[in-house]
């Protein structure tokens, strides 16, 4: 049974609290580093909520079946860090 508040529900508590709440009251000099609190809970959040178990890269015979395998996992991988940045033209 999972109780409530969940991990990510937490993770985008304190990255509110940082960003809405802390920020703005915080002198010039430790605003950028709340910025960055709130940027690693927000990664963490995602990272919780989006990551699968992790994937074994098996050894392909070409490198149209490496990219095959590799693609997925790099889409993943920046749908946590940098949202947005998953998808591209040209596959």
């Amino acid at each position: 049974m999972q109780y409530r508040p969940t991990a990510p529900e937490l993770l985008t508590a304190l990255a509110d609290l940082l960003e809405t709440t802390l920020l703005p009251a915080l002198p010039p000099e430790l605003r950028h580093q709340a910025r960055v609190g709130a940027h690693l809970a927000r990664m963490l959040q995602r990272e919780v909520t989006l990551a699968a178990d992790p994937t074994e890269v098996p050894e392909p015979a070409d490198d149209e079946a490496l990219w095959a395998v590799l693609v997925p996992i790099v889409r993943a991988d920046l749908a946590i860090a940098k949202p947005g940045y998953d998808a591209w033209e040209g596959e």
